[in-house]
């Protein structure tokens, strides 16, 4: 398969984060659920005021793969501007929503203009049309331009919506010729909708809507360079509505042909799109005629087996004919499928067959995993499923191991090397093992090195092993410096490899900021696994590697220019009147409550059988990039089978697991007299608050807050000392075990990178479900402030519980050194056998600590950017230099620390 090429023209959205989309993108998905005009529920919430509801909608289609969110509130029985206003405003709080860009849908100017004064990052505007003349466009457009948004302009003028393709086609071209020589805009911030109207209505005009759509597609992208495309999906299938496995089906070959014609982008349901293939034949053959206007029956063909489909649809029957078939199609059937059973046969048949052993390997079992690497690349296979062909590849080739060194040959099959790593100082690698996974699927080898990793390592054996690619990987904030300094210890080698940077709290700016310009050859932030072998392959390709480079030289270039222009949305205030704007704990009207049983407790009873009511398995199935939550995704019509079959045997391992004792989960906690002194908490030796015993350091919200609401510390939790009332707060350490790393270890042994990865996996959520088990153990019995808490899954998950357990690193205090001080205070290390790392990452992975605060109004919250003066005043607090509190607090920096000048403060 060739390579796409990516030199193309881009439009740049972003949420929290930047989407860039492009050639190189593949096709867009705008959720449409949080759209009062499309989806009844999300009315009925705003209608109802539930916006805490409605959040959870734009949540769920973020979690089912939706890169832009559409936000409609065009409805007569709601004022459209305030809601538009309210909604983003809470969109803006919750980053997990916020990190996508934001496409503001109205009909209505007012609500459209209304959103774009109060949406974050760069949205993009739908829509704008000629139908009330070329003066309104114009005006309308400039402002979309004022307020930086991109522009979704409908296929629409004076005489109405354009049907055909011509008419499509002819608006396209006027208004692209208004929008660039007289309203300033670049053709990548213009988006066409041609109008995707509905077939198959009974209504003869209507049967070649389709196909005037795609036509009017392919030409605008052939002959308006740089612009793209968009439509409305579910209008294709209005005239189904209440068929669902119809509609799906509908829409999936739409996007099919679309998308081939060159469609960019649709509003859809992300997670409810289902595969094409997947689609039974038959109806997948009629649906096809009506999309296509193939027939003139077409229509009454798919009404007459429509309702064979309206529950749940036909399933094909699973069947073994594959077994029969010549032992290439055998092989490749496995590696797709993941079936070990056979494999070791079939590939000694295939070795018997061929002139050498390594032929099998770049033969039918290249060709195998190319159809592996196509399918995931495409999205219609799913990361567990890839991990299991990787295990089958694994298996074969071990087979084979024995003839091919026997024979000698030397020949190189793989298309080139990479050098994995995770840096010093972290212990995280579910990450960078999948990623492994994935590029050895697509016939790289890789150079694993594993966790904790020092520069001059890395280094030495890219050097010893000949690699063509470093890839570097870290979770926690500290790794950020360290990749930092390998790339500056790359340069002072003067090595020349491409460098990867990847892993949960990397980023593309801090990459162009921090890590580029340390080293002159390509360096290159990689957003996830999917993305991994799309860099390599154009990395090690010669005749791309040149142009890629470029463009991510450039790419770095803008992220640069638009920090160092950058100005905050939220305005900060200084240090003092964000401490004189504190949260008030009122210990005297909220009393605090006496622990039950106060000092340390080291935990050890706790079995797996325990800890399992209490696994939040969404995050689980993030792991594996099946990103929806549970158990929605486990009935989702596109990766709902895959899920399924994860899940089990998830299931099955958590009972062995649980049985044999694999894992023995370990635990201290502590509960302590403490009192809060400005933005720290002291912790007294004893009741009477005589002896100090240790401090802990926090820091405090600093940006413009609305009327009422506080800037938060989590000092503000805690009663102050001077208040006279005393108060406790908790501390905890928890692991699933000191057993994992051999655990994982033995299977990759074996060649098993999926049980290795699955035991991982499991044993994060096991760490996890033990910081929740122990937090309701502290809530009910050790501290006893709610002992009638009486709650079920779903609320344990949503933590409507009483109190909560911010962690170090995490948003409310994101500076990790403070582990050490829990570490120290629990006796941690003693009592458990966990260790922490120079950098502060915990080891084993699988572990979780954190604080305890019992205040009712406890709250979870993001510490955001914080100014100088905070900065230099938690390192007067720490004893640190101020360069030390700089490089602890890098990512939460409003300044730049080489000039010590304002960047982002609005100041």
């Amino acid at each position: 398969m060739s390579e796409r090429d990516t030199r193309g023209p881009h439009l740049c959205l972003s949420g929290l984060e930047p989407l860039r989309i492009g050639p190189e993108t593949g096709f867009v998905n705008i959720g449409e659920r949080t759209n009062v005009t499309g989806s009844a529920r999300f009315r009925k919430l705003i209608e109802a005021e539930d916006y805490e509801t409605a959040l959870e909608v734009a949540r769920q289609q973020v979690e089912g793969g939706a890169q832009v969110i559409d936000v409609n509130m065009d409805d007569g029985l709601l004022d459209g501007v305030a809601c538009m206003r309210h909604f983003l405003d809470l969109v803006a709080t919750e980053p997990d929503i916020a990190r996508v860009p934001i496409m503001i849908d109205s009909s209505k100017w007012e609500v459209i203009e209304a959103g774009l004064q109060c949406v974050q990052g760069r949205p993009v505007v739908n829509s704008i049309s000629l139908k009330e003349g070329e003066a309104e466009f114009l005006e309308q457009a400039r402002l979309c331009r004022r307020y930086g948004a991109a522009v979704v302009v409908m296929a629409f003028d004076e005489q109405g919506q354009a049907e055909s393709a011509d008419h499509k086609v002819a608006i396209a071209q006027r208004a692209v010729k208004l929008l660039t020589e007289q309203a300033g805009f670049d053709a990548t911030d213009i988006i066409i909708d041609p109008n995707i109207f509905a077939v198959a209505t009974g209504i003869e005009a209507h049967n070649n809507y389709a196909v005037e759509f795609i036509e009017a597609v392919r030409r605008i992208k052939r002959e308006l360079p740089g612009v793209f495309t968009s439509g409305g999906l579910s209008n294709v299938s209005f005239s189904f509505r209440g068929n669902n496995p119809v509609r799906e089906a509908m829409h999936s070959v739409f996007l099919y042909h679309a998308i081939a014609a060159g469609l960019d982008m649709a509003i859809v349901n992300a997670g409810q799109l289902t595969v094409y293939e997947d689609i039974p034949e038959d109806l997948r053959e009629r649906v096809e005629d009506v999309i296509l206007n193939r027939r003139d029956d077409a229509t009454e063909r798919l009404l007459e087996i429509a309702d064979d489909y309206r529950d749940q649809g036909k399933r094909e029957k699973v069947n073994h004919a594959w077994r029969e078939e010549p032992v290439e199609k055998r092989l490749e059937h496995a590696l797709v499928h993941g079936i070990v059973e056979h494999v070791e046969a079939d590939v000694e048949e295939a070795r018997q067959a061929a002139k050498h052993p390594l032929d099998v390997i770049e033969g039918p079992l290249m060709q195998g995993m190319g159809v592996v690497g196509d399918l995931f690349g495409s999205g219609r296979m799913f990361l567990p499923q890839v991990v299991k062909s990787a295990r089958v590849m694994k298996k074969a080739v071990a087979w084979l191991i024995p003839y091919i060194e026997a024979e000698k040959d030397d020949r190189q099959g793989a298309k080139g090397k990479v050098l994995m790593a995770t840096v010093k100082g972290d212990v995280h690698d579910i990450g960078k093992n999948i990623v492994s996974v994935i590029l050895q699927c697509n016939n790289y080898e890789v150079i694993d090195l594993g966790v904790m990793v020092p520069a001059e390592k890395i280094l030495d054996e890219a050097v010893a092993h000949g690699v063509d690619i470093i890839g570097l990987s870290g979770l926690i904030t500290p790794s950020l410096d360290e990749m930092q300094r390998v790339a500056s210890e790359m340069e002072r080698r003067q090595f020349r490899l491409p460098l990867m940077i990847g892993g949960a709290t990397t980023s593309p700016t801090h990459t162009a900021l921090r890590v580029a310009p340390e080293y002159a050859a390509p360096v290159v932030h990689v957003k996830d696994a999917s993305r991994a072998v799309n860099v390599v392959s154009r990395l090690i390709n010669r005749e791309q590697r040149e142009a890629f480079a470029s463009e991510v030289a450039e790419e770095h270039e803008r992220l640069r220019q638009r920090r160092a222009g950058r100005t905050s949305k939220k305005r900060q205030i200084p240090l003092a009147a964000a401490r004189a704007n504190a949260f008030d704990p009122e210990p005297r009207h909220y009393p605090p409550v006496e622990p039950a049983q106060p000092g340390l407790h080291t935990v050890d009873d706790v079995t797996i059988d325990q800890l399992r009511p209490y696994i939040d398995w969404t995050p689980f199935f993030h792991a594996w990039q099946l990103k929806a939550s549970y158990p929605r995704i486990l009935k989702d019509p596109d990766r709902g089978e895959v899920a399924r079959q994860l899940f089990d045997e998830a299931r099955a391992m958590l009972d062995q697991m649980a049985s044999e004792r694999w894992l023995r989960p370990r635990g201290v906690v502590g509960l302590f007299p403490a009192g809060a002194r400005g933005d720290d908490v002291l912790i007294f030796q004893d009741e009477q608050r005589k002896q100090e015993r240790c401090c802990f350091h926090f820091l405090r919200q600093q940006t413009q807050r609305p009327t009422g609401k506080p800037n938060l510390c989590l000092a503000d939790f805690v009663a102050p000392i001077d208040s006279g009332v005393p108060d406790w707060m908790g501390g905890f350490a928890v692991t699933a075990g000191l057993e994992l790393a051999e655990l994982s270890r033995a299977y990759r042994d074996k060649d098993d990178d999926y049980n290795a990865i699955l035991v991982e996996s499991l044993a994060d959520r096991l760490a996890e479900a033990f910081a929740e088990y122990l937090h309701e153990r502290v809530r009910k019995a050790l501290w006893g402030y709610d002992r009638d808490e009486d709650l079920d899954y779903t609320a344990l998950i949503r933590e409507e519980y009483r109190g909560i357990r911010p962690a170090p690193g995490y948003p409310a205090c994101p500076e990790h050194t403070e582990k050490g001080l829990i570490w120290d205070l629990l006796d941690v290390e003693a009592r458990t056998g966990m260790q922490l790392t120079e950098n502060y990452a915990m080891y084993p992975g699988a572990s979780v600590s954190g604080f305890y605060f019992a205040h009712p109004k406890a709250r979870y919250f993001g510490l955001g950017q914080i100014s100088q003066d905070q900065v230099a005043d938690y390192a007067e607090r720490k004893g640190w230099p101020l360069e030390e509190a700089e490089r602890w607090l890098a990512p939460n920096l409003a300044y730049d620390p080489a000039s010590r000048s304002l960047k982002d403060t609005g100041s």
